[in-house]
């Protein structure tokens, strides 16, 4: 019976909601027979609709909610004492679970209260690392004017980080642009593991005749880093092209109010949320994927594409390059209308080009990110582990 504790700082109701939860998600290749998710907040998900996500496995759930306060009473001397003591319960719930070895998912609480549980009952743990904290913050701020109140919330998300992953078996970057981060924090043991994907909904784009009318897809929420205002200018000059828009966001009003304004709301379509397994299986029908992006990623959606076969428009960053998207396997242009029209126009009146892009990018994707790829790295990493526990014990 080999069991395995997830600790996710995450509320699993609200993923659940947008549908984005892929068969054994916890619990990749089923290599474990019991898994217990343990989130630090306070959500009651359904265990019925959960259950996917970790197979043919016995599902346990439990809550061990974090102390913000905590927070702002950071001190340099007293956070350690007060994180220490916010931990015990935690600790001794993994005591009673004894699992074979943890999980975290981000390096918040949850991966702190893993750095514990090591710590007191030597549980080897790993971390998966979804963002680069450093160039898009979740719970640390950026600039240079900063509150004291902002400083301190910094110090303290630092401290946990820190102590986080520098005691983890192994941290598990989704991509290559997360190593900076890990550098910086001077964590050495560190292998990009990507993200495992849908492969049982991706579809192999096999014809690359354009649609009537040629229809393009965005798939990606809605907000500064990610406005597709120079795209839906670019549909101007491209008449009769329609473009699908999947994901939410605060900018969803705005754009759906430029598309008016443009005169080209009949035809762009707005989807705020589509189940993964829906969106996985419906990439191939679409003639190009055409996104804007200031993240310092390689996004699972955009990575779904590439599986598809579906040729690919994003944009060049403002900062560093993308280390995988430095090849050919999507068409680069600048942030602008111009860029973006003649890009689309090009690809679209070029079947040769399209047809080229997309086989391109489906080969190389399959080779470096293929669902059974990915799985079998990790699935080796976590048996490697539990090889380890076996042989110290005995």
């Amino acid at each position: 019976m080999k069991r395995l504790l997830v600790i996710i700082p995450d509320r699993i109701t609200e993923i659940l909601e947008k549908g984005e939860f892929q068969p054994c998600y916890y619990n990749p290749g089923e290599v474990f027979d019991e898994v217990h998710i343990l989130m630090t907040n306070d959500d009651k998900p359904p265990p019925q609709a959960v259950q996917p996500t970790v197979g043919r496995a016995k599902l346990v759930l439990h809550n061990y909610p974090d102390d913000l306060s905590l927070v702002g009473r950071h001190n340099a001397l007293l956070t350690p004492l007060r994180l220490r003591r916010w931990a015990k319960g935690g600790v001794e719930i993994a005591r009673r679970i004894a699992p074979d070895m943890i999980r975290c998912h981000g390096a918040d609480w949850n991966a702190y209260l893993a750095a514990r549980i090591n710590a007191e009952l030597g549980i080897p743990y790993v971390v998966s690392l979804h963002i680069n904290p450093d160039e898009n913050p979740v719970r640390r701020f950026k600039g240079p004017n900063l509150s004291s109140d902002q400083r301190r919330t910094n110090a303290f998300y630092e401290y946990l980080e820190k102590e986080s992953l520098r005691r983890a078996r192994l941290v598990l970057p989704v991509y290559k642009p997360i190593l900076p981060y890990l550098a910086r924090l001077g964590v050495t043991r560190v292998e990009v593991c990507y993200n495992i994907l849908d492969g049982g909904n991706l579809r192999q784009k096999t014809n690359y005749a354009l649609s009537d009318p040629p229809h393009l897809l965005y798939v990606g929420r809605l907000f500064d880093l990610k406005n597709p205002s120079n795209i839906l200018r670019a549909l101007v000059d491209l008449p009769g092209v329609h473009y699908t828009i999947v994901g939410d966001g605060p900018l969803r009003p705005e754009m759906e109010t430029l598309a008016r304004d443009l005169g080209i709301a009949d035809r762009v379509s707005f989807r705020p949320a589509v189940a993964n397994a829906e969106l996985c299986r419906m990439l191939s029908n679409f003639d190009l994927f055409v996104i804007h992006t200031e993240h310092y990623e390689i996004s699972k959606s955009l990575l779904e594409a590439l599986l598809s076969g579906l040729p690919s428009v994003i944009n060049i960053r403002k900062g560093a390059p993308v280390p995988e998207l430095q090849s050919d396997i999507v068409r680069l242009v600048p942030n602008s209308v111009e860029g973006y029209r003649d890009a689309i126009r090009t690809l679209l009146s070029d079947d040769t080009a399209r047809q080229a892009l997309g086989r391109r990018a489906f080969e190389e994707a399959q080779a470096r990110y293929g669902p059974s790829v990915t799985e079998r790295k990790v699935t080796d990493i976590y048996r490697s582990i539990l090889e380890e526990r076996l042989d110290r014990q005995s």
